[in-house]
């Protein structure tokens, strides 16, 4: 678990860089840092899926996802109910900058493959190379939404705890394939989240967050109908 540790506290000392640097950037300089983040987010988005896209097994099975999981996250609300739980706190975009956090620093090879490693291995190279990795994205995210992006650390913990736990508990349960199509919904996520950075379209990606577990869903169906 050391390596999730040390991508938290990257996390959060990147939030509290930021957050301290941005009273001495003037508005025009956030700006520029806020139009790079959000091209930043929509290339590594589309890395994510065209790396992944032409390895998948079920090629089709994104698209699916992406469908049923935003019909869900649509009926259940999730942007409306998350904006409003962060408008009590914020009165900026925290909201925005959260779920781009979010899924930036949760969503990706690195993260996903990391505890894995970490837990069949003891090999945490791949946590400490996205921990660095964080710790500037989140300092530039903080310089234009505030310390408010602290709270993406708990969540990265939570999720990448998970894994490590799952993994150590069962060994090497999770699929290569399935991680794949996790990577290229995320990585549309990832995509749609810098695409409302630059204010190009507002795609709601949170309510799209549900689309993550559909590949999940279906591999375990898969699974039992053996």
């Amino acid at each position: 678990m050391i390596g999730t540790i040390v991508n938290t506290a990257c996390i959060v000392a990147g939030s509290v860089i930021g957050s301290v640097a941005r009273r001495a950037i003037k508005e025009k300089y956030q700006m520029a840092l806020y139009n790079a983040m959000g091209l930043a987010a929509f290339v590594l988005g589309i890395n994510a899926v065209v790396n992944n896209l032409p390895k998948s097994d079920y090629p089709v099975l994104f698209i699916v996802s992406l469908a049923l999981g935003s019909l869900l996250g649509t009926i259940l609300n999730l942007e409306g109910g998350f904006r409003g739980l962060m408008g009590r706190f914020s009165k900026s975009d925290l909201a925005e900058g959260l779920s781009t956090g979010i899924l930036l620093f949760c969503v990706g090879t690195l993260s996903m493959v990391g505890p894995v490693m970490s837990a069949l291995y003891g090999d945490n190279t791949y946590l400490f190379a996205n921990a660095t990795l964080d710790l500037v994205t989140s300092a530039v995210l903080a310089s234009t939404y505030g310390i408010g992006m602290v709270l993406a650390a708990p969540v990265l913990f939570c999720s990448q705890g998970l894994i490590y736990l799952v993994t150590s508990l069962a060994g090497d349960v999770i699929p290569d394939t399935l991680m794949r199509e996790i990577s290229i919904v995320g990585g549309v996520l990832i995509a749609s989240s810098g695409l409302g950075i630059l204010k190009i379209k507002d795609c709601r990606t949170l309510n799209m967050l549900p689309a993550l577990l559909m590949p999940v869903l279906f591999f375990l169906i898969k699974h039992f109908l053996k």
